[in-house]
C-alpha cells in the first residue's frame, strides 16, 4: 500500500491542472451543445440575466474548475492508502465529490425554480462527469514521489 506521507505535491497539482482541463472542457461540451439554446431562450424570457453579474466571470468559473481539480487529485491522492492505486479508486472518488456536490442543489433547483428542468439536469451532467473526469485524469497523472 502507498503511504499517504508522501503525496507527491507537485504532481498532484499538475494532475489538478490536468484535470481541470479535462473538466473545463467537458463544461464546455455540456454548455454549449445540451444547453446553450435553452439559455438563449430563459434569457430572452427574462428568467437569465443576459450578461454576468460578475466580469469576466466565465475565466473565473474556468479557474475555479481548475482549483477543485487540484483538490479532488489530492483527495485521490490521500485515498490510495485506503482504496489503493488506480482508475477504480480515481473513479470512486470522483463519483463520490461530484454526487455531494451537483446532485442535492440540482434536484432543488429542479423541484423549485421556475426554469426549465434541463438546466439541472445538464449542471448535474456538469458536476458529476467533471469531476469524475478530473480525477480519472489526475489520477493517470499521478505518481507518488
Amino acid at each position: 500500500m502507498p503511504d499517504a506521507s508522501k503525496i507527491n505535491c507537485k504532481r498532484v497539482v499538475l494532475g489538478g491542472i490536468l484535470g481541470g482541463v479535462v473538466w473545463n472542457l467537458w463544461s464546455i461540451i455540456i454548455n454549449m451543445a445540451f444547453l446553450a439554446k435553452r439559455y438563449a431562450t430563459a434569457q430572452a424570457a427574462g428568467e437569465f440575466l443576459k450578461e454576468p453579474r460578475y466580469p469576466g466571470f466565465v475565466v473565473w468559473y474556468m479557474l475555479l474548475l481548475i482549483v477543485l481539480a487540484i483538490g479532488l487529485a489530492w483527495l485521490y491522492a490521500a485515498s490510495r492508502a485506503t482504496l489503493g492505486a488506480g482508475p477504480l479508486s480515481a473513479l470512486k472518488v470522483g463519483l463520490v465529490v461530484g454526487l455531494i456536490g451537483s446532485v442535492p442543489f440540482n434536484f432543488a433547483e429542479s423541484a423549485w425554480a421556475p426554469i426549465s428542468r434541463f438546466f439541472p439536469l445538464g449542471w448535474t451532467l456538469e458536476g458529476l462527469g467533471g469531476c469524475i473526469l478530473a480525477t480519472l485524469f489526475a489520477g493517470w497523472y499521478y505518481r507518488e514521489s
